[in-house]
């Protein structure tokens, strides 16, 4: 079974989000379980060189964009048992970010047409196409309509991921119908109209074989007026052919027994992983102290997270004999608010502000629990990081966090977290009163962290539920 990843990013040549670490990381779970799959993405500036040092250039073409003829360059690489393809334009790509220009409608419309283009070009015939987000979701578009009758083409199958239902690539319908080359066709009863744009989300929703989403209750949610963001009607209709798959991670990466950014290694060990508190609360600031609880947040400072819930609560919070360690950034509101309440309790909350990947592995180790208020949360990668490093999760009950959150039972003896129903800032407040009072009884926290540590956070499980998704859709095309 031939299955090429189509993303905008993957570990570990270039990553924003997690999407990133699931595009990189299932292909090796997947290449496990019997499956030779390869991934293509943009050429991005920001790419390390020494991971591009080994790349070759095996194809050169033009891709079609309305009227105009771009080049893009096909190269070719491997890293780590997985072969990366790599669609190069420097005018597309070669700039500091990712996202968030004027002209992503073209970059991403030119890069999904490189990525059907790119089966003509290279030595690989894929029977399966998968799919992620909203930067890939004309793949199955074009295959379906332009590719249909292609000999090369015509029978590779398409799977669409959706990470994050939010976020959609909308844009206007006549800049659109230019790229693609289309008419108002494009947009009919049967189109990727979208309230008057268009949407290339919509695109791989309708024309994709299987549609997948990061956890089932999230396929569940999504189906929902509250949840669906305009798109739950479509998702009613296709239901049968939306599963949702839990994300994992790569245990080896983020093995607490061996991992270079922390000074005291550790598996179950609850006294060495407070050696690694004591080490962070000496990094940033904070007052050292093994017995002190001390909450860990790695997150985007957005709403979608719950920071509204915790700006509500936050004086409240630190009222309680606790730390709290944030790293991330986003909105300017909430890093005010960290920033204010650092300089209000110095000792007790510390932030630092951005992203570094070592002080976020060691905020996972040295925090005894995490915080995860979530208004919603496709799946959440975090909470399985948590999990892994023996920190206990908060959580709201959204998304992936209900699915692999499970509120402890003092009676049962059963849950591996903490965690709450509605959206709502003193239930958030309550919850983490609750996990502080059972901190304090050390046996009780042992059991909890102990239930966290049977918890298979890997891609083990995951990946055979793509195979079989795999399996299914390449017989049914086999039966037909």
């Amino acid at each position: 079974m031939n299955i090429l990843f189509a993303a905008s990013e993957a570990v570990p040549l270039i990553k924003t989000g997690g999407l990133a670490d699931v595009a990189g990381s299932l292909p090796a779970a997947l290449k496990e379980n019997g499956a030779e799959v390869r991934v293509i993405l943009p050429k991005y500036e920001a790419m390390p060189e020494a991971l591009l040092a080994g790349f070759e250039r095996i194809a050169e073409f033009h891709v079609r964009l309305g009227w105009r003829d771009q080049y893009c360059g096909l190269l070719k690489g491997e890293i780590d048992g997985i072969v990366y393809y790599l669609i190069d334009n420097e005018y597309y790509f070669k700039r500091g970010g990712l996202y968030g220009y004027g002209d992503d409608a073209e970059r991403f419309v030119f890069f999904s047409s490189a990525v059907a283009e790119s089966l003509f070009h290279m030595d690989y015939r894929p029977d399966l196409v998968h799919c992620h987000d909203w930067q890939t979701g004309l793949v199955p578009f074009l295959l379906k309509t332009r590719y249909r009758d292609e000999t090369i083409t015509r029978n590779i199958a398409t799977v669409y991921t959706i990470h994050n239902l939010r976020y959609q690539g909308v844009f206007g319908q006549q800049q659109l119908m230019d790229l693609l080359g289309s008419g108002d066709e494009l947009f009919g009863s049967e189109g990727i109209e979208f309230y008057g744009g268009g949407s290339c989300m919509k695109a791989g929703l309708l024309y994709a074989d299987k549609l997948t989403t990061v956890s089932p209750t999230y396929a569940q949610e999504i189906q929902t007026e509250a949840y669906g963001e305009l798109l739950d009607g479509l998702l009613r209709q296709r239901s049968g052919d939306l599963t949702g798959i839990v994300n994992g991670i790569d245990t080896v990466s983020f093995d607490p027994m061996n991992d270079a950014a922390l000074q005291v290694p550790y598996r179950g060990s609850l006294p060495r992983k407070r050696k690694n508190k004591l080490n962070l609360q000496r990094e940033l600031g904070l007052a050292e102290s093994e017995s002190m609880p001390l909450i860990g947040v790695v997150s985007r400072l957005v709403d979608q997270k719950g920071f509204d819930l915790v700006e509500a609560v936050l004086e409240e919070i630190l009222q309680e004999d606790v730390q709290i360690a944030v790293l991330g950034s986003g909105d300017w509101r909430y890093e005010q608010l960290f920033n204010d309440a650092a300089r209000r309790h110095p000792g007790k909350l510390a932030v630092w502000l951005g992203f570094n990947d070592g002080l976020a592995r060691r905020i996972y180790a040295g925090s005894d629990m995490y915080l995860m208020p979530s208004q919603f949360e496709p799946c959440g990668l975090s909470q399985l990081i948590a999990l892994r490093y023996r920190s206990v999760p908060i959580a709201r009950e959204t998304g992936g966090l209900k699915d692999t959150v499970i509120s402890y039972n003092e009676f049962t003896g059963q849950g591996n977290g903490f965690t709450f129903t509605h959206y709502n800032a003193h239930d958030l407040l309550f919850t983490v009163r609750r996990a502080l009072s059972f901190y304090r009884d050390e046996v009780a926290w042992q059991k909890i962290v102990a239930n966290g540590a049977r918890d298979d956070c890997s891609w083990t499980k995951s990946a055979k539920s793509y195979m079989n998704l795999y399996d299914e859709i390449l017989s049914n095309r086999k039966e037909n």
